[in-house]
């Protein structure tokens, strides 16, 4: 499967084999609502017009993003790299927005935290 064939069937098919390390995991659990937070925010402030809150809640994301992209380096499993700048941002809004909160209620983040695979559930 390839992104072309769709951006989150694609990142979903690797998504729970991407995300076993039990560290990565926590810190994904912490990061991402900070990255959501921090982007709607932004977003909020902008329409505001407080340019320097809305920077400051953007480098709160984008802090969020840098703390995982750590975490993934522990992953025995590396997700693919990126293809291009318009690759990066879909792939990471997708996965912040999407994939991970997918992953925490379809039941995949505790399964792998619990160090289980699918099949053993």
């Amino acid at each position: 499967m390839s992104p072309q064939t769709g951006l989150i069937a694609w990142q979903w098919a690797t998504y729970e084999r991407n995300h076993r390390d039990r560290l990565n995991l926590i810190v994904h659990f912490l990061t991402v609502p900070a990255f959501i937070a921090g982007v709607l925010s932004a977003l909020r402030l902008l329409t505001l017009g407080l340019l320097v809150q809305a920077a400051a809640m953007f480098s709160v994301a984008a802090l969020a993003f840098l703390v995982q992209v750590v975490g993934h380096k522990r992953e025995a499993e590396a997700p693919m790299p990126f293809d291009g700048p318009l690759n990066v941002i879909g792939r990471i809004f997708t996965e912040q927005f999407i994939s991970f909160p997918r992953f925490v209620f379809t039941g995949g983040w505790a399964r792998n935290l619990a160090g289980q695979s699918p099949d053993q559930t």
